[in-house]
């Protein structure tokens, strides 16, 4: 409502490097939740503003961004924030300060006129005279925001501002490790002329935190974090929320092999950046058996060794301890035909608490048949929020498997598929030809292309070459 205010109940957070108790967080307790959940009863339904009321916020809202991506644009500013970010949530420099990039440019899109063109309705004739549809980007009102501790400035800040823009009035709890981040810049954000009272901005557990979301009742929730959470939250607000949360993610390797060195580094930077704390980190490599006579593990085993603890290239894990993930890697390891590909070492000569996780990165290999059993397949696609990837390999007759493997994952959030090949990226087209064989029963003499009756048609009978296929599917059809 407008004012900092403190808290008789303080979590002391340790420094994720060393242990040592170096940040004092008030959190509230359920004695002081009362004031969040009144001032959020206190915004009704159609928002702070809206494309009727008080329009002029959207113009005060272009201000606050063109001011706020210049601030962030200063050399001093971004420094600030890239080294805070690196004190909480520890990253390299380079990572943390792209996440103070991301942000700035987010603000500098949604300078000047750029947030009422957000707000840019449309009119539908009617069926008679007189008649007119119209439709307009309305706010909810009162929403809540949750935010994860990975990206403590990126992603609180997008969401709030994007909140904001459309004239709702939110709730913001950061986790606690890292709420320090937004803190600071909510003021600077008030600095460049945010209504003190449109944001509240909460320190919490999240047991209180999931009482005033059912006591404050709001309209909207946008959730960014576990999927266990998620689950409970969706079911506790009914619906009435959005999310973001896990993803176990994959990329493919197609059978044409290029660019190894770049395709390397990209994979390494796609895991074990961010000490592979992040939502789209890469979870598992098919890798096409072209590519496992290359030397890309080699490559990706060097990267990983370049990475090391002081320049933060790697660093602790804040959600698994160094023995959760050992353990989960000696269970993969007891897969048949899996091994240890490189890391699997805890870091060595740190002080980071044990508390946290700290490991060497890592990536296991899991032949792809032991992968798809059921008694495997859930140990091997439980996401690791750390520096941990699984690795496999596929043959050209194994492609259905790769698929099959990626239809029963349900934690999608990114994906790649790394190949110049049209017909392996044309992939589902040979599962709709599959289809009219195992249905029609249709074979195709690739020397006559005549299509003779057989009843006894398998997968391994069809035969169609490459050069005939687009022709003879054109007959055919």
């Amino acid at each position: 409502q407008g004012k900092w205010t403190g808290s008789s109940n303080w979590n002391t957070i340790v420094d994720p490097l060393n242990g040592d108790s170096f940040i004092k967080v008030a959190e509230i307790d359920e004695t002081g939740v009362q004031p969040f959940i009144e001032s959020l009863s206190r915004c009704p339904k159609h928002g702070l503003h809206n494309p009727f009321k008080a329009p002029e916020r959207y113009l005060l809202f272009g201000d606050i961004s063109a001011k706020a991506a210049h601030m962030l644009s200063l050399p001093k500013v971004s420094d600030f924030f890239t080294r805070l970010i690196q004190r909480v949530a520890p990253k390299s420099y380079d990572q943390a300060l792209g996440e103070v990039y991301v942000t700035q440019k987010f603000l500098e899109n949604f300078s000047g006129d750029q947030v009422r063109f957000l707000a840019r309705s449309f009119a539908v004739p009617g069926n008679h005279l007189g008649q007119q549809s119209h439709g307009f980007r309305w706010p909810y009102g009162p929403v809540a925001i949750i935010t994860p501790f990975n990206f403590p400035l990126e992603i609180p800040v997008l969401q709030l501002m994007g909140a904001l823009y459309m004239g709702n009035k939110p709730v913001l709890k950061v986790d606690s490790k890292v709420c320090i981040v937004m803190e600071q810049m909510l003021r600077l954000l008030h600095d460049c002329g945010l209504p003190v009272e449109d944001v509240d901005f909460i320190n919490s557990d999240g047991k209180i935190m999931n009482k005033l979301l059912l006591e404050a009742n709001p309209r909207m929730t946008l959730f960014t974090g576990s999927s266990r959470v998620a689950d409970k939250l969706a079911v506790d607000l009914k619906g009435r929320i959005k999310l973001e949360d896990a993803g176990f993610d994959w990329k493919i390797l197609g059978p044409d092999v290029n660019e190894v060195d770049y395709i390397a580094w990209v994979c390494d930077q796609d895991v074990y950046a961010c000490s592979g704390q992040k939502c789209s980190a890469q979870s598992i490599l098919f890798m096409h058996e072209n590519w496992g006579a290359s030397s890309i593990i080699s490559q990706l085993k060097n990267l990983a060794a370049r990475r090391k603890l002081e320049d933060l290239t790697i660093g602790p894990v804040l959600t698994f301890t160094t023995e959760a993930m050992l353990e989960h890697m000696n269970k993969l390891l007891q897969i048949p035909g899996s091994k240890l590909l490189f890391g699997g070492e805890a870091l060595e000569n740190h002080s980071i608490p044990q508390i946290y996780g700290a490991i060497k990165p890592t990536a296991v290999f899991v032949p792809l048949e032991e992968m798809l059993k059921d008694n495997n397949y859930e140990l091997v696609t439980r996401e690791i929020f750390g520096p941990f990837q699984i690795i496999t390999e596929y043959k050209d007759n194994q492609l259905s498997m790769v698929l099959d493997a990626l239809e029963r994952m349900h934690a999608h959030l990114s994906a790649a598929v790394v190949s110049n090949d049209l017909l392996f990226l044309q992939a589902r087209l040979s599962d709709s030809l599959l289809f009219l064989c195992q249905h029609s029963a249709f074979i195709l003499d690739s020397s006559t292309r005549c299509l003779q009756q057989n009843g006894s048609v398998t997968l391994e009978t069809v035969l169609i070459p490459p050069k005939v296929l687009s022709s003879w599917l054109f007959d055919y059809l």
